[in-house]
């Protein structure tokens, strides 16, 4: 066991659970619209802007490996329109929870997608942060198992997603992973709009671009850090995010957490420091 370093792709992760809560925040009060309707603002906001971060790096936007990059966006576009869905239609807390049980997901298919090795005393650090996001929110007695079905495939699609991000690794530039997904996400959306569409008020403007550029900032960072680290060790960190948005609903909705939070609090805390100590070491090999 070795000491805590705030390596680069922590960093990045702890940025990414950072710029996703101001996203889900701003999904949240887009909560009249149509879900795809959102996927499309979302994804296509973002795209313009990866276009051009690329553009800025010199970096051809259209990428290599084809196929794994086409797999990302789809993986991702089916977890964005199942979290969006649950977030219009669950309190925002009960969704966040259930789509943490990616980080869980993500590592199990890592050991047969990319032959990672989770240690087992992890999965404990596991358990524990997962019973800390419990703990804090819980999940509402008004949840449809349909809907609870759709907040887990979003999770399982997610975890899907990152290890295709993974497998990616030194064969893309992150902000091609990146843009990919926002693509296939745009379009995706774009083709609901000829059966739903919704016309945004002025009001919803600014929500609606903030939503894309958190997205944008998110993702990069994301990317970052599932290309720098073994999952095993930076997919925990997720959990954070409810930490994040406890913080951002106090701030801006005056909601005190309780000692349930606190003590939830607590242990996503320790779940997440446990973890980053116990699996310091060698990196696993990964398909190459």
């Amino acid at each position: 066991m070795s000491s805590i370093h705030l390596t680069p792709g922590v960093r990045h992760m702890l940025l990414a659970t950072f710029w996703f809560a101001l996203m889900n925040l701003a999904v949240k009060k887009l909560a009249h619209l149509p879900t795809m309707e959102l996927v499309f603002f979302r994804c296509g906001i973002a795209s313009v802007i990866g276009l051009v971060s690329l553009r800025n790096e010199g970096v051809a936007w259209w990428g290599v490996n084809r196929k794994l990059l086409f797999l990302r966006g789809a993986f991702g576009t089916i977890a964005l329109f199942s979290f969006f869905y649950t977030l219009q239609r669950m309190p925002m807390g009960t969704a966040v929870t259930i789509q943490y049980l990616s980080p869980v997901f993500t590592s199990i298919f890592a050991i047969f997608i990319l032959r990672e090795r989770v240690r087992p005393l992890q999965w404990f650090w596991f358990m524990l942060s997962f019973l800390g996001v419990l703990l804090i929110k819980g999940f509402s007695d008004g949840v449809s198992w349909s809907l609870l079905g759709i907040g887990i495939a979003s999770a399982v699609f997610s975890a899907l997603a990152y290890n295709m991000v993974r497998v990616l690794k030194q064969r893309e530039h992150p902000l091609v992973v990146v843009l990919h997904f926002q693509l296939i996400g745009a379009l995706a959306g774009a083709v609901s709009l000829f059966w739903l569409w919704t016309t945004p008020s002025w009001y919803d403007l600014p929500y609606i671009f903030l939503m894309g550029l958190f997205t944008q900032w998110g993702q990069d960072n994301l990317t970052r850090s599932l290309q720098s680290e073994r999952i095993a060790r930076v997919s925990v960190l997720n959990y954070l995010g409810v930490v994040y948005a406890l913080f951002l609903g106090f701030l801006f909705f005056g909601e005190a957490p309780d000692w349930k939070d606190l003590a939830g609090i607590l242990l996503v805390l320790a779940g997440v420091i446990l973890n980053i100590l116990f699996s310091s070491g060698p990196a696993v090999p990964t398909v190459k």
